[in-house]
């Protein structure tokens, strides 16, 4: 994955030296509180992103502002449902993690949508989706601004480690709707 740069910020991959850095913020009680995974095992942690590193179709970056880590953006190339003749590797999965610190500043925007970009450009993504907890008003705020769809609205479909069954939303876009909304920017 080449690093990608924007206004303010480089997404490059991550090395072993991100880690503990990650684990940081990933670790603040306000941001478990939106992830599916709550606490992780800090050397299966690393060891997941050493594999992400090796695998063609995990396109994920460490988000940095001036040299320091500030998030993550995961980023998975996937086959689609599996119909006969469809073309492999042409959808993708998205999500990310950012460090409340540098909240309510457009970073997390700023690099999801240069993500996206570079999907839509440069990998060949037909379509992206991305999920979040219904109630992660930030989340929703970020696939919003990005001009994703909100295809579904689970109720109650997914589970909370602190809150139960709660609901869900789904996004997505395609490419074509992407470098629509592009070239009227």
């Amino acid at each position: 994955m080449p690093h990608l740069v924007t206004e303010r910020l480089v997404l490059r991959p991550v090395d072993d030296t991100d880690v503990d850095r990650i684990l940081e913020y990933r670790n603040l009680p306000e941001v478990k509180h939106w992830l599916l995974s709550t606490d992780v095992d800090p050397e299966r942690f690393r060891a997941s992103w050493r594999r992400a590193a090796d695998d063609p179709n995990d396109h994920s970056v460490a988000v940095t502002l001036d040299g320091t880590v500030i998030g993550t953006v995961s980023f998975d190339v996937v086959d689609g449902m599996g119909q006969p003749g469809m073309p492999p590797r042409t959808e993708a999965l998205l999500g990310y993690v950012f460090d409340p610190a540098y909240g309510g500043r457009g970073y997390a925007t700023e690099a999801v949508t240069a993500m996206v970009a570079h999907a839509f450009d440069q990998l060949g993504i037909r379509r992206i989706t991305a999920g979040c907890f219904a109630d992660n008003l930030a989340s929703v705020r970020i696939l919003e601004k990005l001009g994703m769809r909100r295809e579904q609205h689970g109720v109650g479909d997914s589970w909370h480690a602190e809150l139960g069954w709660v609901d869900g939303y789904t996004y997505a876009i395609l490419a074509h709707e992407w470098h629509e909304r592009s070239a009227r920017m």
